[in-house]
């Protein structure tokens, strides 16, 4: 260390020397051929270094002590850092095995038109009953069009990322559009990476595939979960004037953990700002999804609430974080069921047309659920009377 070197100055004025005269003597050699001035130097060289240890016999320490004891003391062995503390899951996370005849034909249909899907991209906990339905539930898909990759990397997401992700597939409207054919849902879900490479962004294809679908199937009620395109009104006017029933784009989290969850070019307000926008320009219901679990308190969630219902955002869902991998945001806090339905309850009171509030609730959790396909066809009833 520095402090035990330090104690032998003389040491280091005979090592600096020592290193000079071989300097010496190596540049004497290629230029010189004349032996009496190496003799010189060596006499020299000799009657100081005769000097240096007379100097050294006075100090109390010897060469001995500098190269063993004395630097063994002081040497400093780092240690491991501890590893992060995990917590352990709640009993009440628990999910529906993906086992069911029709979640494995759902997944046969992905697999073969090589479509992607955030059910399995994001690893989500409830794509068996999803996937699965049932005699009186509908089986709800949300397809990931664009790609599998992303040019952003939030701490909290799974899908993989790259600054320049595979070309976009131009059959993939026709793709998605079979697709929903052969599975004959009613109610569909799209959603997309960011491709901030793409000079629209991906804004026309989003399009394209929402018109392909209304196209095969004009009654089908099509939900888009959407990036917010940079806050470029004209991208997303492409998106929510393309014919779909929900304009679905997430906060993700409140307003104070932002910057430590999203990627920095995800920012708090351009996401009001974009679900702000789509209100001006469709009639389409808008929504948004919450994790909680992350370090959030009450006053941060009860204040993004009111930022929401300012812009009339119809919709919200608060869900619990999951730690998709060792690589992602630890969770803080596991949320009770007990909790969520109480932020149910205030959310409704808000004035929120619909909420959707549990551990395992995601965005696009059972999207197709009861209440919110009655109220879209409610609502496609009301303007065919009004017009």
């Amino acid at each position: 260390s520095i402090q035990t070197i330090s104690k032998y100055p003389t040491m280091l004025r005979w090592i600096a020397s020592s290193r000079s005269t071989r300097a010496q003597l190596a540049s004497q050699r290629l230029f010189s051929s004349a032996p009496s001035m190496v003799e010189v130097t060596k006499s020299s060289s000799s009657s100081r270094l005769e000097a240096l240890r007379e100097q050294l016999a006075k100090e109390d320490a010897n060469l001995d002590d500098f190269a063993t004891s004395s630097f063994q003391k002081d040497t400093v062995i780092r240690k491991k850092a501890p590893p992060r503390k995990v917590l352990p899951k709640p009993r009440w996370l628990k999910a529906k095995p993906a086992d069911s005849e029709n979640y494995q034909r759902l997944r046969k249909t992905v697999r073969e038109l090589g479509l992607a899907t955030v059910c399995e991209e994001a690893r989500c906990p409830n794509i068996g009953e999803c996937w699965g339905g049932g005699e009186d539930e509908t089986a709800t898909a949300t397809i990931m069009i664009m790609g599998d990759t992303c040019t952003r990397g939030c701490r909290f997401c799974s899908v993989k990322t790259s600054r320049a992700p595979p070309p976009l597939d131009p059959d993939e409207p026709e793709k998605v559009s079979e697709a929903i054919a052969k599975w004959g849902l009613d109610y569909v879900v799209l959603t997309s990476v960011d491709r901030d490479d793409l000079e629209d962004q991906g804004s026309n294809h989003f399009r394209m595939v929402v018109q392909k679908l209304k196209e095969k199937k004009p009654d089908l009620l099509v939900e888009a979960l959407t990036p917010d395109f940079q806050g470029n009104e004209e991208l997303i006017h492409a998106v929510a004037t393309s014919g779909l029933d929900v304009f679905a784009h997430n906060m993700e989290t409140v307003e104070r953990l932002t910057p430590m969850v999203r990627d920095r070019r995800a920012k708090y307000h351009q996401s009001l700002n974009v679900l702000k926008y789509v209100k001006s320009v469709s009639n389409c219901l808008t929504k948004t999804s919450l994790m909680l679990g992350l370090g959030e308190t009450e006053e941060d969630i009860m204040k993004t609430l009111h930022d929401l219902r300012a812009i009339d955002v119809d919709v919200v869902t608060f869900g619990q974080y999951l730690q998709p991998t060792k690589r992602h945001l630890p969770v803080k806090h596991y949320v009770t069921p007990e909790e969520f339905e109480e932020w149910q309850v205030k959310a409704e009171a808000l004035g929120f047309k619909y909420v959707a509030s549990g551990p395992l609730v995601r965005s696009s959790y059972k999207a197709g659920e009861f209440f919110l396909k009655n109220y879209l066809n409610e609502q496609k009833e009301n303007e065919m009377v009004a017009n």
